[in-house]
C-alpha cells in the first residue's frame, strides 16, 4: 500500500513519501540522512502535540469561576459549562403573551401615550404646593441654655433608612429637649459599608442649618464617654418602643432615664416615631432636615452633577432640583462634558428596580425559576434571614396568595410592560437605578429588549470615577438617589421601598410640580396580570393607565402615611389659594 505524509516542521514540508521505499530501507539495515529527517520530523510534530495537550489541560485545571475559584477536571468543566448555559441563557418569562404585545407597541415609530401625559405632572394642582420648612412659624422655639442630656443614635440599615432614623431623632431630641449627637451608622451584613455621617452627608453644614431648631455636637463630652450605657439603663433598643410610636411614648419611656443619666443611646432607631401624632412645628422639623439640612458629600455632589450632566446630554445643571442636589458642586462646561457625540438624550427615565437578592428573598414569593430558584432563596434567608428562616419551617405560605395581595416586588419583566402599556416606546432613554438584579442578564433581558437604551451609574460613568466610592454601598446608593431625584419622570416597582419613598417626596417638594412619578398599586397589577389570557393589548393599556394616573391625583397627605414621601401636609409644604393666599 501507498500513502502520504505531510509534515511541518523546520525543514518545511515533506510530501507524498512512498512507505515502501521507507520499509526497503529498513530491510537492507542502512539508514540515510533523508530517513533521519523524516523521523526527527514526525517526532517534532508528536512532541508539538503533545505539548498542545499538556498546556490544555493545565490551564482547565486553573479555570476560575466567577462564583468562586474551583478547580475542575477536564469532565467537571464540561458539566459545569452545561449548568451555567442552563442558567444564564434560558429565559424566565412569565407573561409571554403580553411581552410578544409589548414588544409590537414600543417598536412602532411613535409613542403611543393616547391621553396619559408621559413627560409631565398631568394636574395643575401640583403647582401650587411650595416648600415651606426651611421657613420659622411663631410656635417655633429655639433651643434654651439649659437641656436634659444629649441623645446617640446608632442607625441600622441602608443610607434611605439611615436618613430617615437621622430626622427622626432631630424630632425626638427637639421633643426632649436634648442635645443630639451627630449619628452613628451600624454595620450591614447586606449593605456591608462602613460609612459614617460625614461620609455621606455635610456635618457642618447639618449641623448649622439645624442650630436654630437643635443643639447638635459631634460628640459625648468626655465624662459620659467612658460609660457602659447598657449597663446603667441608657441603651433603648427597637424592642422597648413601637414601630412608628407616638410623641407620648418617647416622653414616657427616655425621657426618665435621660434626667437620670444625662444620656441616651437608642439602637436601631428603625421608623420609630409616627407620624399623625405629631405636632406642626415638630413636623416641621422633619422636614427641613430632609429637605434641606442633609446635603451630599461634596465627593458625591460632584460626581452625582457628573452623572446627571451626561444623562441629560448637556453640560449645565437647569432646575431648582438641581440647585439642591448639587449647591455649589455643580460643574463647569469643561469638567461636564465626556461623550463627542451629538448631544445625547435631552430627558430621560428613572426607573427604581428593587429586585434585590435580599429583597426577592425576603419576600417569600416566587418568580417563575422553579425549584433551584426555590432553594436558592432558602438558603440566603438561612444565612440572612435567620428568624424568618425559622419560622417558614412551622408556618405554610402560599407565594400565589402573597402575589394577589400585591406583596412581591415586579421583576424587571413587569416593569418593562407597564412602561410600555404607558406609551413609552423602544428609544426611551432608561436609567436603572438598585444594586445587583437577582438573576442577573437573563432576568433583566426582557426589560432590555424593550428598552434598549437602558444604562446604570457604571455604564455612565467610568471605572476610575466610581473607584473612591466603590465598595461603599450607601455612596454608591447615594449616586442613584441623585439620578433618580433628577429625571424628568421617576418609576417606582416597590413603593414601600425607603429609597422610592424619599426619591418620591422629593421631587414632590421640590419639583414645584413639575417631576412626575409612576407608582403602580401592585394589588391591582397582580390582578390584571391574572386576567391576561382574556384581554387585549388595549384592555392591558386603559386599565395600567388607571391604575398609574389614579396615583397622580394631588392630595394632602393621607392618614398615616409618611410625611418623606408625600410632605403635602402642615408644617413642610403649603398651597397657594386663588386669591394668592398661603394655607397649612
Amino acid at each position: 500500500m501507498e500513502g502520504s505524509w505531510v509534515v511541518v516542521g523546520g525543514e518545511g514540508r515533506v510530501g507524498a513519501t512512498n512507505i515502501g521505499k521507507l520499509r526497503q530501507g529498513k530491510a537492507r539495515g542502512g539508514v540515510t540522512s533523508w530517513n533521519l529527517r523524516v523521523f526527527a520530523g514526525v517526532v517534532g510534530f508528536m512532541g508539538c502535540l503533545l505539548l498542545a495537550a499538556s498546556l490544555l489541560m493545565s490551564a482547565v485545571h486553573q479555570v476560575q469561576f466567577r462564583n468562586g475559584a474551583i478547580s475542575v477536571n477536564f469532565r467537571g468543566l464540561q458539566e459545569l459549562k452545561q449548568n451555567f448555559v442552563r442558567k444564564e441563557h434560558v429565559e424566565q418569562i412569565m407573561h409571554e403573551r403580553l411581552i410578544q404585545m409589548a414588544t409590537l407597541a414600543t417598536t412602532k415609530n411613535e409613542s403611543d401615550s393616547g391621553s396619559f401625559a408621559l413627560w409631565e405632572e398631568p394636574y395643575k394642582q401640583a403647582r401650587k404646593w411650595k416648600p415651606c420648612a426651611a421657613k420659622h412659624s411663631l410656635a417655633d422655639e429655639e433651643p434654651g441654655e439649659k437641656n436634659n442630656g444629649y441623645i446617640l443614635i446608632s442607625a441600622n440599615g441602608g443610607l434611605n433608612q439611615q436618613c430617615v432614623a437621622v430626622c427622626n431623632a432631630v424630632v425626638v431630641a427637639a421633643l426632649l429637649n436634648a442635645t443630639l449627637v451627630l449619628p452613628h451608622f451600624l454595620y450591614n451584613s447586606v449593605w456591608k459599608d462602613k460609612s459614617q455621617f460625614g461620609d455621606i452627608y455635610q456635618e457642618d453644614y447639618f449641623v448649622n442649618y439645624m442650630k436654630s431648631d437643635v443643639r447638635i455636637v459631634k460628640d459625648l463630652p468626655p465624662h459620659l464617654q467612658s460609660l457602659d450605657l447598657e449597663a446603667i439603663g441608657s441603651q433603648i433598643t427597637d424592642n422597648d418602643i413601637m414601630k412608628e410610636a407616638e410623641p407620648s411614648e418617647f416622653i414616657r419611656t427616655a425621657l426618665p432615664v435621660l434626667r437620670k443619666n444625662g444620656v441616651v443611646h437608642f439602637l436601631g432607631f428603625g421608623n420609630r416615631l409616627g407620624f399623625d401624632s405629631v405636632p406642626v412645628h415638630l413636623q416641621r422639623l422633619r422636614c427641613r432636615c430632609n429637605f434641606h439640612a442633609l446635603k451630599f458629600a461634596p465627593e458625591i455632589q460632584k460626581l452625582g452633577s457628573l452623572l446627571v450632566q451626561r444623562l441629560r446630554g448637556v453640560s449645565e445643571m437647569q432646575t431648582e432640583m438641581d440647585k439642591q442636589l448639587f449647591g455649589g458642586k455643580m460643574l463647569d462646561r469643561t469638567s461636564g462634558e465626556k461623550r463627542a457625540d451629538a448631544g445625547g438624550p435631552s430627558r430621560y427615565l428613572a426607573l427604581h428596580m428593587r429586585f434585590e437578592v435580599d429583597m426577592v428573598a425576603y419576600s417569600l414569593c416566587e418568580f417563575g425559576g422553579g425549584e433551584e430558584e426555590r432553594r436558592e432563596l432558602a438558603a440566603f434567608r438561612e444565612t440572612h434571614f435567620p428568624a424568618l428562616a425559622a419560622r417558614l419551617r412551622n408556618t405554610t405560605v402560599s407565594p400565589e396568595e402573597l402575589r394577589s395581595q400585591g406583596r412581591c416586588p415586579l421583576t424587571p419583566e413587569e416593569a418593562g410592560l407597564i412602561l410600555s402599556a404607558l406609551g413609552y416606546d423602544h428609544r426611551t432613554f432608561t436609567y436603572v437605578a438598585g444594586s445587583q438584579i437577582y438573576g442577573g442578564a437573563t432576568r433583566l433581558r426582557p426589560l432590555t429588549r424593550l428598552y434598549p437604551n437602558l444604562v446604570t451609574k457604571e455604564d455612565i460613568l467610568s471605572s476610575d470615577e466610581l473607584a473612591p466610592l466603590r465598595n461603599f454601598s450607601s455612596r454608591l446608593a447615594a449616586l442613584d438617589f441623585i439620578a433618580c431625584a433628577s429625571s424628568d419622570v421617576f418609576a417606582v416597582t416597590d413603593s414601600g421601598s425607603q429609597l422610592s419613598s424619599l426619591v418620591s417626596g422629593y421631587r414632590v417638594y421640590h419639583g414645584r410640580g413639575r417631576a412626575p412619578t409612576l407608582h403602580p398599586n401592585r394589588k391591582r397589577y397582580a390582578q390584571i396580570l391574572s386576567e391576561e389570557g382574556g384581554i387585549g393589548w388595549g384592555g392591558f393599556q386603559k386599565r395600567v393607565r388607571t391604575m398609574v394616573e389614579e396615583y397622580k391625583r394631588v392630595r394632602a397627605r393621607p392618614r398615616g402615611r409618611t410625611v418623606y414621601r408625600q410632605p403635602r401636609t402642615p408644617g413642610c409644604m403649603c398651597r397657594a389659594g386663588g386669591d394668592g393666599s398661603i394655607d397649612f
